[in-house]
């Protein structure tokens, strides 16, 4: 066979597989908005799952979706500089006193509401404990993960309280700019958020985010790189995880050093053979 001949059938194989793998992702989400919507209207296993299928039989694929031949699993994301490009999306919990990453994961959703109940899971199996606050910002609110704040509230007798931004209030929402007297009874979770992040305490709680959490990005983006080099969401995720393991590494071993130069102990060299 010719090399041009070659290469032409080459991109035509690759053009039916993305194809493909397009239509089988349009199916996946159809089939999962399907049973989530139906699940919701409180309707039995049996017709969530009849639902679920008829939606992933006549999905469509959106006439603008796009695939990535040199990595499939990446999806197209806004950056923070208002352009687009085939990426990861990045998470991590950090503990406020030393910066430490305690949790991570990657994953190819852009958007972040998705991720607060796997990394407080990932957080609890890891560690065996659940932090005292959480600060997130507008990007993980929404009506399920206002939810779960307020059943781990409760399971946990008070012991973990979220502080999560709830964006611009919507129209119709009541949140007094001077919080004062009770809550209303009829408040809904997200106004009762709002609120609370208006109390002088909500203000001082959540202003400390942008110092424990936007500083490690900044530094590991700095030290490290911004980009994982790996290819496959698998093998990028491990890589996260690398990056996030060698910035705690770095950390611990800052802390070392200032903990003996406040003890007044004496540094000596050593020489390895």
């Amino acid at each position: 066979m010719p090399p041009e001949l070659a290469r032409r059938e080459s991109r035509l194989v690759k053009l039916a597989e993305a194809r493909a793998a397009l239509e089988a992702d349009a199916a996946a989400r159809a089939k999962k908005d399907a049973e989530k919507k139906t699940r919701e209207k409180g309707d039995d296993d049996e017709v969530v799952a009849k639902k679920g299928e008829d939606a992933a039989t006549n999905a469509v694929v959106a006439p603008k979706a796009q695939r990535n031949f040199t990595d499939p699993d990446a999806r197209i994301m806004k950056t923070a500089d208002g352009s687009f490009h085939y990426a990861y999306n990045a998470q991590a919990i950090v503990d406020q006193d030393h910066q430490v990453i305690v949790a991570t994961t990657l994953t190819n959703i852009a958007v972040d509401v998705e991720q607060v109940v796997p990394l407080m899971k990932k957080l609890h199996d890891t560690v065996g404990v659940l932090p005292r606050q959480v600060l997130a910002d507008a990007g993980y609110c929404s009506a399920t993960n206002l939810d779960y704040a307020k059943a781990l509230h409760t399971d946990t007798g008070g012991a973990t309280e979220f502080f999560i931004a709830t964006g611009r209030v919507k129209h119709g929402e009541r949140v007094p700019e001077v919080p004062r007297g009770r809550i209303p009874g009829n408040a809904t979770l997200r106004e009762r958020m709002a609120r609370k992040l208006k109390t002088k305490r909500g203000r001082t709680v959540y202003a400390r985010r942008k110092a424990i959490v936007e500083p490690v990005f900044g530094q590991i983006h700095t030290r490290q790189g911004k980009f994982v080099l790996l290819r496959g969401l698998d093998q990028a995720a491990h890589e996260w995880d690398l990056l996030a393991a060698c910035h705690n590494l770095m950390k611990l071993h800052s802390m070392q050093t200032r903990a003996l130069l406040a003890a007044n102990t004496p540094l000596t060299p050593r020489l390895g053979t």
